[in-house]
């Protein structure tokens, strides 16, 4: 058949008819559920600006609201609103909201259990789970893209609101700080949780040395695992010590009672007004040298910061898998090298936050990046950026990374450099390094699965050049949670350095004795 003829009619209707089977065989293309919302006047009665989140889970003995984690994240979504009233329906549009581990409109087909939140508590980084948000009940959702449901969720309960209650072995303690209101401009109060030990009720006239606890980024004042873990410790080893479990939570994370220009005077606010308060409550010794503190990731970072910035206020840290100590090793990342760049490397290949290991194969740092940006606020990259960062012209810490290309902005990391442990050290030693004779203690594991041993070795190495006494081990195929060793052992060096400073058990009875109220 030459080019130019034309068809004939016959050929022309098979042609016809081919096309029709080929349209009828192409795939139907995927569509997102639609999700429409509500929210009740009883559970927030003004319009609500803020952020929306549908969190779902696929797994039958889960809430949805535990369902958004670093690891194995269940997919979640979030739209901003403005001006939203009780009653009006919204639609969540998949071409506006944010979503983790992947778009709305990537959702794969299956069975999920779906709720809704709005963001009403102010207190906490925990913008899903916080006491006080508001929630729909939970939904069950086929979702097939083939036929996507509709979905229709009313907000129509608040999560309790937060309520401390006292237990024979736990105290709560709650005190307005003067200093972080005037920061602020609000309210603000600091937070503990008082575990005492079995003798304090028995000794009405002893006061007692202290162990403070700052647990990890996450930890709340509800969280108390972490305080239970260092009074048991306490029991095993006879130290008959008082464990406070220091509250660090704060809308934009982690504060580490540290001052910062975002967060305000966290750490100040600590040493003078909230110690003070709790050894006159509780009975505590007020001196230094029976203060410890301690912590584990975040709070291991807190208590070694807290030490060197206020070195006479405490007797002794013992910092646990801290946080980067040392940001020219930051996990993988110089911040303080030309073109670092937190999302990329050199070639191109997305950076990792995490080893691969018994959680997964790691996190890496778009993914990273994306749960937190999903989440809007308190995420653990953000809270650096809180504690660390400016303040920028926008009211908000000024951002240490492009959100595109992922560079590093130099100015902001040259800020960094006073939150830098390792180097705060080496400009203040003359001065620093006798006052913290005999209180350094610092443990981390060198497979820790945030790659947290290069900071840790780095700091070591200059401790070592400076001729510090500081206890700096490096526990050999431990991971970022240690061992119940480690805290065991910290603990007899704590009671070690307390029975050094204050006699055997029966004269430190006798001196406490003397030191408590009439």
């Amino acid at each position: 058949m030459s080019i130019g003829r034309p068809h004939s009619p016959l050929l022309r209707i098979c042609l016809f008819a081919g096309c029709l089977a080929l349209v009828g065989a192409a795939p139907v293309r995927a569509a997102p559920p639609q999700i429409e919302i509500m929210f009740e006047a009883r559970v927030c009665r003004p319009p609500y600006t803020g952020r929306v989140y549908v969190v779902t889970t696929t797994r039958a003995e889960q809430r949805p609201l535990d369902g958004v984690a670093w690891f194995d994240c269940q997919p979640f979504f979030a739209q901003d609103v403005v001006n939203w009233a009780p009653g009006e329906v919204l639609q969540l549009d998949p071409a506006r909201c944010l979503g983790h581990p992947h778009d709305l409109a990537q959702l794969p087909p299956g069975e999920y259990r779906v709720q809704v939140v709005l963001n009403l508590d102010t207190r906490s980084h925990d913008v899903l789970r916080a006491p006080g948000n508001a929630v729909s009940d939970v939904t069950e959702l086929t979702h097939d893209p083939a036929r996507p449901a509709t979905l229709r969720l009313t907000i129509n309960e608040r999560l309790p609101a937060l309520r401390l209650v006292d237990s024979e072995s736990v105290k709560y303690a709650r005190l307005m700080s003067r200093r972080l209101s005037a920061f602020h401009g609000r309210y603000v109060h600091m937070y503990a949780a008082v575990l005492l030990p079995e003798s304090y009720d028995a000794s009405p006239h002893q006061r007692f040395p202290t162990v403070y606890v700052i647990s990890g980024f996450g930890g709340t004042i509800l969280d108390t695992q972490m305080g239970q873990l260092f009074q048991y410790a306490c029991a095993t080893e006879d130290f008959d010590a008082v464990v406070v479990l220091l509250d660090a939570d704060c809308p934009t994370g982690h504060h580490v009672f540290a001052d910062s220009a975002n967060n305000g005077p966290w750490g100040t606010a600590l040493v003078e007004e909230f110690i003070p308060y709790l050894e006159h409550r509780f009975r505590l010794i007020p001196e230094a040298g029976a203060r410890y503190v301690t912590g584990v990731s975040s709070g291991g970072w807190s208590s070694l910061w807290l030490q060197i910035t206020h070195p006479d206020a405490f007797g002794g840290v013992w910092s646990l898998s801290p946080d980067p100590v040392d940001f020219s090793a930051f996990q993988l990342l110089d911040i303080y090298a030309p073109d670092a760049n937190f999302l990329y490397d050199a070639e191109g290949n997305p950076n990792r936050v995490s080893r691969p290991g018994p959680w997964g194969p790691g996190l890496r740092a778009p993914d990273f990046w994306r749960l937190e940006a999903t989440l809007g606020r308190g995420g653990q990259l953000q809270s650096f950026e809180a504690v660390f960062s400016p303040r920028g012209p926008d009211g908000r810490p000024r951002p240490l990374w492009d959100r595109r290309t992922g560079r590093i902005d130099p100015e902001v990391a040259t800020a960094w450099k006073q939150y830098d442990i390792r180097l705060k050290i080496e400009a203040e030693w003359p001065t620093l390094g006798p006052r913290l004779r005999g209180k350094l203690h610092l443990v981390c594991g060198d497979q820790d699965e945030f790659y947290l041993e290069r900071a840790f070795v780095r700091l070591r190495s200059a401790l070592r050049t400076l001729g510090s006494d500081a206890v700096v081990d490096l526990v050999p195929g431990a991971g970022h949670g240690l061992t119940p060793r480690e805290y065991q052992r910290s603990v007899a060096q704590m009671k070690a350095t307390y029975e050094s400073r204050y006699g055997a058990a029966g004269d430190r009875l006798a001196r406490c004795a003397e030191r408590a109220p009439g």
